[in-house]
C-alpha cells in the first residue's frame, strides 16, 4: 500500500477531503482485519471507523520508516482487543478447561486449501465462539503469542492455548462435515 506524503499531510491538517480520500484507500485492508473479529457488518462497520479516527487521531506520530499497511493493521487490531475487553467486563464467555491440543495430523491443513477458499474458511471462522475466534485470529492470524493474548485478554496462557485447541478442533469437525456432504 503506498499512500502519498501529501495526502497524510493533509489529514493531519484536517482536511475532510484527504481524510476521505485515505479512508476509502483503507477500507478494504481495515474492513478484512474487522471481520475476522466481528461476525456481522455492522459490527465490523462500527469497528472500522473506531480503528480509522484513533489512526487519524495518531498520523502525527506515524513514522515514515514503517510501512504504513501494518501500522494501520496494528492499529485496528489493537481496537478490536480493546472493545472486545469494554464488552467483557461484565461478563464471562470462558471456562478454564484442562488443556487437550489437538493432533494436527487428524487433518491435513494442507487438505483444507483444496477444499476451501479463503471466503469459505473464514465464514468457518466466525461461526466459532467469540473468545476462541479471537484467540485463534490473534495467534494464528495476527501473530500473537500466548502470552500476549493473555495479557491482552485478561485470561491465562492456558485458557488461551484452551481457546486455539478448541478452535481448531471445531474448525476440523466443520471442515469435515463439509467435506463429507460434498463427497
Amino acid at each position: 500500500m503506498n499512500i502519498d506524503k501529501q495526502l497524510l499531510e493533509g489529514c493531519i491538517r484536517g482536511e475532510r477531503r484527504a481524510q476521505y480520500d485515505l479512508y476509502k484507500q483503507c477500507y478494504g485492508i481495515l474492513m478484512a482485519v474487522c471481520f475476522r473479529y466481528e461476525r456481522n457488518k455492522e459490527d465490523a462497520e462500527f469497528l472500522l471507523n473506531k480503528a480509522f479516527l484513533k489512526i487519524l487521531n495518531n498520523l502525527e506520530s506515524y513514522a515514515e520508516g514503517v510501512p504504513f499497511e501494518a501500522w494501520i493493521r496494528r492499529i485496528t487490531i489493537n481496537t478490536a482487543i480493546d472493545e472486545y475487553r469494554k464488552n467483557q467486563r461484565s461478563k464471562v464467555d470462558y471456562v478454564e478447561e484442562p488443556m487437550q491440543l489437538a493432533s494436527l495430523t487428524e487433518m491435513d491443513y494442507n487438505d483444507a486449501d483444496k477444499h476451501f477458499d479463503a471466503e469459505e474458511l473464514l465464514a468457518l471462522v466466525q461461526k466459532l465462539p467469540p473468545v476462541s475466534q479471537k484467540v485463534f485470529n490473534l495467534y494464528i492470524i495476527d501473530g500473537y503469542n500466548h502470552k500476549e493474548i493473555a495479557e491482552q485478554l485478561g485470561m491465562s496462557e492456558g485458557t488461551s492455548k484452551w481457546h486455539l485447541s478448541s478452535a481448531r478442533k471445531k474448525l476440523q469437525e466443520m471442515m469435515r462435515k463439509l467435506i463429507d456432504n460434498v463427497a
